[in-house]
C-alpha cells in the first residue's frame, strides 16, 4: 500500500486499492537491484513519491472499462517511473538540495549521479511501457518525455526574464506537468479498449486536471508555508521562474513592480517579500482560484460522457481535491 495517504486520497482510490498495491511491488522489486551500486539509490527515489496521483488515474481511466490485463499496471508503473526521473532532473537542474524536506539525489550523491539515476529511470519506465505491447501508448509515453524535455528548455532558456506572456505560460505547464497527467488518463483508456470517444475524454479530463494541478502548486508556492511546501515559500522567483500570479503582477503593475529588480539582484529579500505581499494583497489569488476552478470544471464536464461508476466517481472527486488543495 501507498505510505501517507490521507483519508481523502485513500477514498479517492478505493476502487483501485488492490491495483496501486501492485504498482507499489513493482517499484519495491525495481528497488531491489542485482547492482548493489543502485540500491540506495533507488530506495531513495522511489521511497519519495508523494501520493501517486499520475498512476492512480492511469488505473481509474483503465477501471471505466475494465479488462482482464496486466498491462495497466505496467503503464501505472512506467508513469509513476518517468514523473520520478523528472523530479530528479529538475532537482539537478534547479541545484536544489532537497524535496519534500528531505535530501534530494542531487544534495545527496552529487549532479553526475543524480543525472545518471534520472537517465536510468527514464530508460526502465519506457521498457515498462513496451511491455504492453501497444504501439498507441507506446508512441504517446514518447511525444510525453519530449514534451517534458521541452518544457524544461522552455524555462530554462526564460529564467529571470520578467517580460514573459500568459499564452507561453500556459504552454510550458503543459509540457512539464498537463502532458504526463494527460497521458497517464489517455493511455489507461487506450489499454482498456475504450471507445475513441472515451479515450478522447479521459485525456481531456487529464489535461485539465494537469493544468489545475500545475496553478495550484504556482499558487501554494506564494500562499504556502515551508513546513508545508518542503522549501522556501517564493523559491520559483528566487529561482527566476515565473508562474501565473508573478505575470498577473507583472501585467498589471507594468511600472511599479519589484520583480524585475529581484531578478537582477536574486539575493534582495526585501524585493521577494514586497513580490509576495503584493500578490497576496491583489485580485491575483482571486483570479488564480478562479482559473483552477475553471480547468476543475472542464476536467468534470469531460467524464459526463463516460459510464457511471465508482472509478468515474472518483475521477470527479479528485477533480474536487485538486480545486480544494490551494485554500
Amino acid at each position: 500500500m501507498v505510505q501517507g495517504l490521507d483519508t481523502r486520497a485513500l477514498a479517492i482510490y478505493s476502487p483501485i486499492l488492490d491495483q496501486l498495491s501492485q504498482v507499489e511491488e513493482r517499484l519495491r522489486d525495481l528497488a531491489d537491484s542485482s547492482i548493489p551500486e543502485l540500491v540506495p539509490l533507488l530506495e531513495h527515489a522511489l521511497s519519495h513519491g508523494g501520493k501517486r496521483v499520475r498512476p492512480a488515474l492511469t488505473l481509474l481511466a483503465s477501471n471505466i472499462c475494465p479488462q482482464e490485463s496486466e498491462s495497466p499496471i505496467k503503464m501505472a508503473t512506467g508513469v509513476e517511473l518517468l514523473h520520478l526521473a523528472t523530479l530528479i532532473h529538475d532537482d539537478t537542474v534547479d541545484d536544489a538540495d532537497t524535496r519534500r524536506g528531505q535530501a534530494s539525489v542531487s544534495g545527496r550523491w552529487g549532479k553526475e549521479v543524480a543525472v545518471l539515476l534520472g537517465d536510468y529511470l527514464f530508460a526502465t519506465s519506457a521498457t515498462l511501457v513496451c511491455d504492453t505491447g501497444n504501439l498507441r501508448v507506446v508512441r504517446r509515453f514518447a511525444e510525453t518525455i519530449m514534451e517534458l524535455a521541452s518544457g524544461e528548455l522552455i524555462e530554462y532558456f526564460n529564467t529571470f526574464n520578467p517580460q514573459q506572456e500568459l499564452d507561453r505560460y500556459y504552454d510550458r505547464i503543459y509540457r512539464k506537468t498537463a502532458s504526463l497527467f494527460r497521458t497517464a488518463s489517455e493511455t489507461g483508456a487506450v489499454l482498456s479498449a475504450a471507445s475513441e470517444w472515451q479515450i478522447q475524454a479521459l485525456s481531456s479530463y487529464g489535461y485539465n486536471i494537469g493544468m489545475a494541478f500545475q496553478v495550484v502548486d504556482d499558487l501554494l508556492d506564494i500562499l504556502g508555508d515551508e513546513a508545508e511546501l518542503g522549501k522556501p515559500v517564493g523559491n520559483d522567483l528566487r529561482q527566476g521562474v515565473l508562474t501565473l500570479p508573478s505575470i498577473m503582477l507583472m501585467q498589471r503593475y507594468p511600472e511599479d513592480n519589484p520583480i524585475p529588480e529581484l531578478f537582477r539582484k536574486p539575493e534582495l529579500n526585501g524585493e521577494l517579500e514586497r513580490t509576495l505581499d503584493m500578490v497576496k494583497n491583489s485580485t491575483i489569488v482571486p483570479d488564480c482560484y478562479a482559473i483552477i476552478r475553471d480547468y476543475c470544471d472542464e476536467a468534470i464536464s469531460a467524464l459526463n460522457t463516460l459510464p457511471a461508476g465508482k472509478s468515474r466517481d472518483s475521477l470527479e472527486s479528485m477533480a474536487a481535491y485538486v480545486r480544494e488543495r490551494s485554500r
